[in-house]
């Protein structure tokens, strides 16, 4: 099992860091997959991940402070916008554009109202 959770997270480690150079494939989700299945798996892998930047930059607040910027959380909806909606353009079945529709509603709800919003110092904070 332990080396079933290593070749996971290596995966979702290299699409999380595909994603965080393609607009279309999101970062957050998959580094979250990644360092689950490191933390079960491998403390190497593990101590390895949440020390890149690309962690940091895009998992640690919502780790540490539950929460993201109103710049980040505007950054995230954008690129889930452009894929969703490209999905949505694209795929010409009605039901499932209807569901796609509904999702970023929610998605964009939840984003709203259950993740916090991090003062604009945080960002500051980071930078220096």
């Amino acid at each position: 099992m332990r080396y079933l959770l290593i070749a996971v997270g290596i995966t979702f480690t290299l699409l999380g860091f595909a994603g965080a150079v393609l607009p279309l494939l999101p970062t957050t989700p998959f580094l979250l997959v990644a360092v689950i299945c490191f933390a079960k798996s491998s403390k190497r892998f593990h101590d390895w991940l949440v020390q890149t930047k690309i962690y940091q930059a895009y998992v640690e607040d919502f780790k540490l402070y539950r929460g993201y910027t109103m710049r980040k959380k505007i950054q995230l909806l954008i690129s889930l916008y452009i894929v969703v909606g490209f999905s949505i353009w694209v795929v010409e079945i009605p039901l499932i554009r209807i569901g796609l529709m509904l999702m970023l509603l929610l998605q964009t709800v939840v984003l709203f109202t259950w993740v916090r919003t991090l003062p604009k110092s945080h960002d500051i904070r980071k930078k220096q």
